[in-house]
């Protein structure tokens, strides 16, 4: 929304992931539980990095805001791997290594705990931009801000609320992966990528589109592993994003090129 390509957003997840262990660890707070603290404690980090860093390339350019970010992904690794080291951590819950079976498919409890609340959050992220005025003026503010401030809007104040809502995400991703997915200071870096690929899959700024465009993907990716090969995953998703490239350039819900 606020139309900054964030390269460190995926290190925003790994910071998620690192308040769910510690929170598991020290306190034995759920993963789950913790998103309750993970997504209002990224909420104010992201209106801090808004206020102090992101509003000072805003109408510069591309390049400025890649910069930024990059080196913003850049620090956040190397910070990580100076406090927590490369070591690669998990938690345990009573969840994690629980399946159930469904026509003969094995169903992970906990990748089928973190879908639900992402579809859910999916959704409410929906509604607030559809159906709330602050969800409103962050559509307008992103379409022309110019118009928007003649209009009244506070375009600082809504995207300090948009950027927080991203980092609250990302520390909700962040928990979600916990119970089954271990944490390291890059593990971002898998992530962002795939984030980057939902994102020009289902069009730039389109909620749904990034949303529709992820479950393909994952679809894609496992249907690769079943009936190619365990590395081909990747190889069909990428495949998938050359040819929607070709075919339609703006995305999946932006419209056949002219």
């Amino acid at each position: 929304m606020v139309k900054i390509v964030n390269f460190a957003q995926g290190e925003f997840v790994m910071i998620g992931m690192y308040i769910s262990f510690f929170l598991a660890t020290r306190l034995g707070i759920d993963p789950l539980l913790s998103l309750l603290v993970s997504m209002p404690v990224m909420f104010l980090a992201g209106v801090l990095l808004q206020h102090v860093l992101i509003r000072r390339v805003l109408g510069l350019g591309d390049m400025p805001q890649i910069f930024l970010t990059f080196a913003l992904s850049v620090l956040l690794m190397n910070v990580a791997l100076l406090l927590f080291t490369a070591n690669y951590r998990t938690v345990q819950t009573p969840y994690t290594d629980a399946s159930f079976h469904i026509g003969g498919v094995y169903v992970s409890v906990a990748k089928l705990i973190a879908f639900v609340l992402a579809m859910a959050l999916s959704c409410a992220l929906t509604l607030l931009l559809h159906r709330t005025d602050i969800g409103k003026a962050m559509r307008a503010a992103a379409q022309n801000r110019d118009v928007a401030m003649l209009m009244g809007i506070d375009t600082n104040r809504v995207f300090a609320v948009a950027v927080g809502l991203a980092l609250a995400l990302a520390g909700a991703a962040g928990s979600l992966l916990m119970p089954f997915y271990p944490v390291y200071p890059t593990v971002g870096q898998v992530f962002v990528l795939m984030a980057f690929v939902a994102v020009v899959l289902g069009t730039l700024g389109n909620v749904t589109g990034a949303l529709v465009a992820g479950l393909m993907m994952g679809v894609a990716e496992s249907l690769g592993i079943q009936f190619i090969g365990a590395d081909s995953g990747l190889i069909v998703v990428f495949g998938l994003l050359l040819a929607t490239l070709a075919l339609r350039p703006s995305g999946l819900f932006g419209g056949w090129a002219r």
